[in-house]
């Protein structure tokens, strides 16, 4: 079946347009700052097939036989996020990874030579973690440059529990909105095997992960979702910024109102949190 549409105005493609249009304009992802990748079904790309005859194949940065046969939208490398409604075609790309998960091809995009991003790694690892995780309804890998939450890394013990109760402080819908906490890990530099293999294992457990002094990376279902994760969790990291900014915390939400929260909404807080 094919589509009198463009695949430029296919929902996903729209979708990955908004999310980083919203990211740049939330001041997220200055420069090439920042990759978001998206799973695509392939019901949702059959009325596009006819647009996608790529030929240029590559060996995969790690090979991922859990996501062998899948589709992936994903932004490229070098590219900035305020470019990719203006031109989507250059600036993001559609992947197939083959049969085995060992290569892929680019089927769409990422043109003039152009390469998904060098994080590609932690994203596809990611993938596998959160679909696991999530009986595979986690289909959006997003990677930012969230002000605040960088902020935070600066001053708040580099833990997950200690992370996570911070932000769980700065504003009472965190902890329903992410109960597993945010994960920490350590520094680690970027666009290596190790810490998207490092990403991927946080990511077995939290939904949401910060590498300190760098970014975070947020999951979810939808475009939408991965990005109001994010969102939810940087303006807590904003409330607490200016609370420590005004001389500190002087009172703040309860363990026993935590517990009294996560009954009331049907969620389970992280243990380690709940105790920091």
């Amino acid at each position: 079946m094919s589509s009198t549409l463009s695949i430029e105005q296919s929902p996903f493609v729209q979708a990955m347009c908004k999310a980083t249009h919203d990211a740049w304009i939330k001041g997220w992802d200055e420069r090439n700052g920042g990759n978001i990748s998206l799973l695509v079904d392939d019901d949702e790309l059959a009325p596009y097939l006819d647009q996608v005859q790529g030929n240029r194949d590559y060996p995969m940065p790690s090979p991922t036989p859990a996501l062998a046969g899948r589709y992936v939208l994903i932004t490229g490398s070098g590219k900035f996020f305020r470019n990719v409604e203006l031109d989507p075609a250059g600036n993001i790309g559609l992947i197939h990874i083959d049969a085995t998960g060992q290569n892929y091809r680019i089927l769409w995009g990422l043109e003039n030579q152009s390469l998904p991003t060098s994080e590609m790694s932690a994203h596809l690892l990611s993938h596998t973690a959160r679909l696991s995780a999530s009986n595979g309804t986690n289909k959006v890998i997003m990677h930012c440059h969230a002000t605040n939450l960088l902020a935070l890394s600066y001053v708040v013990k580099p833990t997950s529990a200690a992370m996570t109760r911070t932000l769980w402080e700065g504003s009472t819908e965190c902890l329903v909105v992410f109960p597993e906490g945010i994960g920490v890990l350590p520094w680690l530099v970027p666009g290596t095997d190790e810490i998207g293999q490092a990403t991927a294992e946080m990511m077995s457990n939290h939904p949401l992960v910060l590498w300190p002094f760098h970014g975070v990376f947020g999951s979810g279902p939808t475009l939408d979702d991965a990005f109001g994760l994010i969102d939810t969790a940087e303006k807590a990291a904003e409330v607490m910024v200016k609370v420590y900014s005004m001389g500190g915390v002087k009172q703040t939400i309860s363990k026993e109102q935590f517990v009294a929260l996560g009954k009331r909404f049907g969620v389970t807080p992280n243990q380690d949190a709940l105790n920091e």
